[in-house]
């Protein structure tokens, strides 16, 4: 039911969107809600020292351990004021790592909680944080709630649009936002291509008839579009309805380091426009 609660607050970017929305969560739903920041250690510093030895790298690297822990104080204070003010049960933490580190943590972290918040990645914007949401939607083994970097004040799960494909990973996802339907006041199911599916799979009607079955009103909207452009499609629905809060699968895989994601999903982790709970 959400009563544990991580959000990653980034170093690197805005702050704003993702504390807002996992604050306003956490007092909704009476939430304890824990935040790490981790700042970034750069390992091209260290690279430049070409005398001194040992001595010369130790202390390049305690610089930019400093420098990395300053970066994640800064950002964590921001939060731990909203927190105090909401008066909300919360937790802070602070870490300095080189990313690669940071992915690891935070993945293995996101482990402990029911839900966890990230803010969406920004191509314009080079940035490490940029790596943590793949990072915990493929290692947390639990649901992973994306706030729009545009996005502000608080999250609004009142319309709540679920994606769904028949496949195991929207079932996933759909599962891990019961405790959002079960509190929504509107819920659409958003089925692209149904018609392209197989046969035996879970159709939109089916999905309906089985959150009924739990006292979710819902209603389906069908739609068709280009294989190319099915995010674009999602995101325009539930633009025009006015949906609060999107659910689908996460989908990709790992190739040797790299994560792929799926087209769709990659679709949205950049053109997204509203938060999205995803699970993979």
């Amino acid at each position: 039911m959400f009563k544990n609660i991580l959000v990653h607050i980034p170093t690197e970017r805005s702050v704003r969107p993702v504390v807002d929305a996992a604050v306003s969560l956490a007092t909704a739903r009476r939430s304890h809600l824990d935040a790490i920041a981790i700042g970034y250690e750069s390992m091209s510093a260290v690279g430049m020292v070409v005398e001194g030895g040992g001595a010369a790298v130790a202390a390049v690297m305690g610089v930019e351990h400093d420098r990395a822990l300053e970066r994640a104080n800064a950002a964590i204070s921001v939060f731990e004021i909203e927190a105090k003010l909401a008066n909300i049960a919360y937790g802070a933490r602070t870490l300095a790592a080189i990313p690669a580190e940071a992915e690891e943590t935070m993945g293995e972290l996101a482990r402990l909680y029911d839900l966890t918040v990230v803010l969406q990645p920004e191509a314009s914007h080079s940035s490490y944080d940029n790596i943590i949401p793949q990072a915990i939607l493929f290692n947390s083994g639990g649901p992973m709630l994306m706030v729009p970097y545009i996005h502000k004040g608080q999250l609004d799960a009142r319309h709540v649009g679920i994606a769904w494909d028949g496949s195991r990973l929207a079932a996933r996802a759909l599962r891990d936002a019961l405790p959002f339907l079960t509190a929504a006041h509107a819920v659409t199911v958003i089925a692209v291509n149904e018609d392209r599916h197989d046969d035996n799979e879970a159709s939109s009607d089916q999905i309906v008839a089985h959150l009924a079955r739990r006292g979710i009103k819902a209603r389906a909207e069908r739609l068709t579009a280009d294989r190319e452009n099915v995010h674009g499609t999602i995101l325009s629905i539930a633009a025009d309805i006015d949906v609060g809060l999107l659910v689908m699968g996460g989908y990709g895989h790992s190739r040797l380091r790299e994560r792929i994601l799926g087209g769709v999903t990659r679709g949205i982790f950049e053109s997204m426009t509203v938060p999205v709970l995803m699970s993979h």
